[in-house]
């Protein structure tokens, strides 16, 4: 299939706090076009403060897909994310809107441009429980180190607090003698797709972005973070994976009555500072991204220079 035959993607990339969300609403105006969120967090019920999931305002009377259709107690892998994607994507171009996929959860990005083929594999018996009884017994950090030295690169892109994906890797490793990154190179299709743009949004500057990271922290605040953090706590054994994201988990010291609020906020802050220097490491990783100074005046004109460009092209 040549370029012009395949369907064109536009998607808008970057750290968190960096502009995501409203390029994609005015990039989705002007062209015609709906949102497919790419956040792993934001497909959650419930869960809006934390994960900074877009508002109605914010959205501008433009739809956006992939957002809130989850219970928190339900399990969603990137294999689900490139399946449900790839259907809403057939589905607006079938409709004439132009899809834009938006979010900085780089791992759904990357593996739904690049067509990445999921198998299910099934693990040995007993393995999951092992590896359970192992973390019990060594604790996070020393499972995290093993990773470490089993495969590099899943560790790199893997926080060293989050044990849902570190035992995961983990599993993959001992269940297949495969590293994911050599997983991920035999699943890719011999060709691409999709036909994408790849905008990119990043600061210069790195403390203009993480003003604006501090920024959000003290806004979620204010809009009832404390209140959602608490309900998190109060289902951690339920909502597994949210009980593990960043937003939630630094509050749970409060919670215990073992450390102050403030201390807490905190460490959110520099937790989300620290997300947003691997999603940058992340997204750099990826070629054909299209690189935008998010602060600058003409950032906006240049986005719909690049997308007026690219259409043109198909």
């Amino acid at each position: 299939m040549t370029d012009s035959e395949k369907i064109p993607v536009l998607a808008v990339v970057g750290p968190t706090a960096s502009g995501k969300t409203s390029l994609g609403v005015m990039l989705a105006k002007a062209y015609h076009g709906e949102v497919v969120s790419a956040d792993s967090m934001q497909i959650y019920q419930g869960l809006d403060v934390g994960t900074a999931k877009v508002t109605p305002e914010e959205m501008q009377g433009v739809p956006h897909h992939l957002v809130g259709f989850l219970a928190p107690e339900q399990a969603f892998s990137v294999a689900d994310f490139t399946t449900l994607a790839g259907k809403t994507i057939t589905q607006l171009t079938a409709q004439g809107k132009l899809p834009l996929v938006v979010g900085g959860t780089g791992l759904y990005v990357q593996s739904f441009l690049y067509g990445v083929r999921f198998t299910e594999e099934k693990a040995p018996a007993g393995l999951r429980e092992q590896l359970a009884a192992e973390l019990a017994a060594k604790g996070g950090a020393a499972m995290y180190e093993e990773l470490k030295q089993a495969d590099p690169e899943a560790a790199a892109a893997i926080h060293p607090n989050n044990q849902v994906r570190v035992l995961r890797a983990l599993e993959h490793y001992r269940a297949t003698g495969k590293k994911l990154s050599e997983q991920k190179a035999e699943s890719l299709p011999p060709e691409r797709p999709y036909r994408s743009l790849i905008l990119g949004l990043d600061f210069p500057e790195r403390a203009v972005l993480y003003r604006r990271i501090d920024l959000r922290v003290d806004k979620m605040l204010e809009a009832g973070l404390i209140k959602e953090a608490e309900h998190v706590w109060q289902n951690r054994e339920s909502f597994r994976t949210a009980a593990q994201a960043i937003g939630y988990k630094e509050f749970f010291p409060y919670f215990e009555q073992t450390a102050p609020l403030e201390a807490c906020t905190e460490k959110l802050k520099q937790a989300s500072r620290n997300y947003a220097k691997r999603q940058l490491t992340w997204f750099r990783h990826m070629d054909g991204v299209v690189w935008l100074d998010a602060g600058a005046p003409d950032a906006v004109q240049t986005a719909i220079r690049k997308t007026s460009e690219f259409l043109a092209k198909g």
